[in-house]
């Protein structure tokens, strides 16, 4: 049981979520609300960030777990500091920051969501983005004569601002130049070039076809190299498309398997059944159980070759796990007891103490089993995690 669920709730995930769904959550919520998409959200991305860099780290998250958030500022092994939102965008996407910062534009990260059919058969798919192109009227000058060093920053892209607090007590607060928009630098009015006004670049409409190749990936990065925006002085950055696979009906994707579950009767679990499946790309299978051959409920059996192609190998498949689930009648004809137990094996014999006490069985309500029993054998969402945890191919 955690203390506190508040960085939890920061990603939308449970308190059980596995280390590939907090990187799930923070991937989209960092895409998201980054300044540089939605500058009103700054610390909302800072939050993000700090969730994320705490539960993805194991020791962090079991400290978290125990005290909370003020056991986490109080330091304990970690170090009660936080790293820049920044660096972790940077170290978990690859940005242009941390890569030759001063000789090449910052990367374009756009997210594209596919199904799990597109990442199973191969894709193409037509990507409009808006980009910056350095100015083809001025050549990126910005205007007719060169920029002149800005007046009022001197150069510096920065303003300094000195506030009296009281006697002998003043604040400096530092922000960035109006004139030059941090540039340093600024074209004189008369000078500045029509088409982009003196901002040197102009933004542009670039398409781009995506190639989504067979076996790819949930957040797996497609790279398009120096398709990013331009600035003069600098080499154009990347634009990465990151891959976000979109939930499906029937399949789930585990490395290089896909996991479903099928629903069958108690007689097809005893005396056998035939089941198709429609496939990712629209064949139909046919799966047999033998006569005699019990399923139980929650049995996983496997189907050899038809789980997801391998990436850049796509002749190699994983394999295709079906977890059985029996759906039991919910009562039996009185008449028809008697001949079940003729069929079915011998009742075991159960002696039964002479000062025991009979007790009626009641069923107890969904709402009431949650409740009472929130992280024990009767929450659904317990076992479903625990099942999908467990999903072995038998080959019995």
């Amino acid at each position: 049981m955690v203390k506190e669920t508040g960085y939890y709730d920061v990603l939308g995930v449970k308190p059980t979520a596995t280390n590939d769904e907090l990187k799930k959550a923070y991937r989209k919520l960092a895409l998201k609300y980054h300044p540089d998409k939605n500058p009103n959200e700054g610390d909302k991305f800072k939050l993000i960030s700090q969730a994320y860099e705490v539960l993805s780290n194991e020791e962090k998250r079991r400290i978290y777990d125990q005290g909370g958030e003020q056991a986490i500022k109080e330091g304990g092994s970690t170090g009660g500091g936080f790293t820049s939102p920044m660096d972790i965008f940077d170290m978990f996407f690859g940005g242009g920051r941390r890569r030759e910062r001063e000789q090449r534009h910052e990367d374009v990260i756009h997210q594209m969501s596919v199904t799990l059919e597109e990442l199973y058969n191969g894709a193409v798919r037509k990507l409009a983005l808006q980009k910056h192109v350095i100015c083809s009227k001025c050549e990126g000058q910005g205007g007719k004569k060169p920029p002149e060093k800005c007046p009022t920053c001197r150069g510096t892209g920065m303003q300094v601002r000195i506030q009296q607090l009281g006697p002998g007590m003043v604040s400096q607060m530092q922000s960035m130049c109006s004139d030059c928009r941090g540039q340093g630098e600024r074209i004189n009015p008369k000078d500045r070039c029509k088409t982009c006004e003196g901002r040197k670049v102009v933004k542009d409409r670039k398409i781009l076809e995506v190639h989504v190749d067979k076996g790819m990936e949930d957040g797996q990065k497609i790279v398009f190299s120096g398709e990013g925006d331009q600035e003069p002085g600098l080499d154009p950055g990347d634009i990465i498309i990151v891959l976000d696979e979109k939930e499906h009906e029937t399949f789930r994707r585990v490395n290089s398997d896909l996991t479903m579950q099928m629903h069958i009767t108690l007689v097809e679990a005893l005396c056998g059944f035939q089941k198709p499946i429609k496939t990712l790309d629209d064949r139909t299978i046919v799966i047999s159980a033998i006569p005699g051959e019990v399923i139980k409920n929650s049995d996983v059996k496997c189907v050899m070759g038809e789980g997801m192609p391998t990436y850049k190998n796509p002749f190699e498949k994983g394999r295709l796990l079906i977890q059985f689930m029996v759906d039991f009648p919910a009562h039996i004809n009185s008449e028809r007891i008697a001949k079940l137990e003729k069929i079915l094996p011998v009742r075991p014999e159960i002696i039964i103490p002479d000062d025991s006490e009979e007790c009626n069985l009641v069923e107890i309500e969904r709402s009431q089993r949650n409740r009472r029993h929130n992280h024990s054998m009767y929450d659904d969402d317990d076992d479903e995690h625990d099942q999908r945890q467990h999903l072995q191919c038998q080959t019995s």
